[in-house]
């Protein structure tokens, strides 16, 4: 199967699930205009970060990286009207790009972008989030996983973006900082007997890769 392939059923996928949504093509558009990298999840992944973060009845969210604010608008668009989004960013350009998308999305009352590296302002944050969706420098992971988990409780759901790399995570001899970035994170979950934990293998607009779904038992 070819990439056009997976492009092809994830644009037949979009059309049948998922109506369209003016405030999504802005920001990707917004977010095009401004320079920012095109490596936002695909509209049939942001929808199901929507849907997990209803399933679960999420209040508070937390995003590990913000870039356009493209996947903060779908579970910011999943939450009550008392609920929060907290994303952070480390780029101040990437979050005024992502605070208006917020704003016309009409998200802006339930989400907050925290500016600055995510190794400095995870600790300042108090928990507990329902769904916590990583998705920043992969080099980083392994080190934002524990913050991560302080930050839960029982039945949180912490969900990682980009943990297959194009099936290089297999590879033990890779020296490809991003893909040995992931093989520390997912070494690092493997030992942790706190969470429970899969990982997907994706395919489609965005590529081959994958996401790792993590449920803490206990912090």
């Amino acid at each position: 199967m070819s990439h056009e392939t997976w492009t092809t059923v994830d644009r037949y996928i979009a059309d049948q699930f998922i109506p369209h949504d003016e405030a999504f093509d802005a920001a990707l558009k917004d977010s095009d205009a401004a320079g920012l990298p095109a490596i936002a999840v695909s509209t049939a992944q942001g929808k199901w970060l929507h849907l997990l973060a209803r399933a679960i009845g999420a209040r508070r969210i937390l995003e590990i990286g913000t870039l356009g604010g493209f996947s903060g608008i779908w579970p910011a668009r999943a939450l009550p009207p008392d609920g929060r989004l907290i994303t952070l960013e480390i780029s101040a350009k990437h979050a005024e790009v992502a605070r208006r998308n917020f704003a016309r999305a009409g998200v802006a009352d339930r989400a907050e972008v925290v500016v600055g590296p995510g190794l400095e302002t995870l600790p300042a944050l108090a928990g507990p989030f329902d769904l916590i969706f990583i998705d920043a420098d992969k080099q980083g992971y392994a080190d934002y996983f524990p913050h991560a988990v302080r930050l839960s409780r029982p039945g949180t759901l912490i969900v990682a973006d980009n943990v297959v790399r194009n099936g290089a995570v297999a590879d033990a001899a890779s020296t490809d900082e991003m893909v040995k970035g992931i093989q520390r994170f997912n070494a690092v979950v493997a030992a942790d007997r706190r969470v429970t934990t899969t990982v997907l293998q994706t395919v489609g607009a965005k590529g081959y890769d994958g996401f790792a779904v993590i449920l803490v038992e206990r912090p």
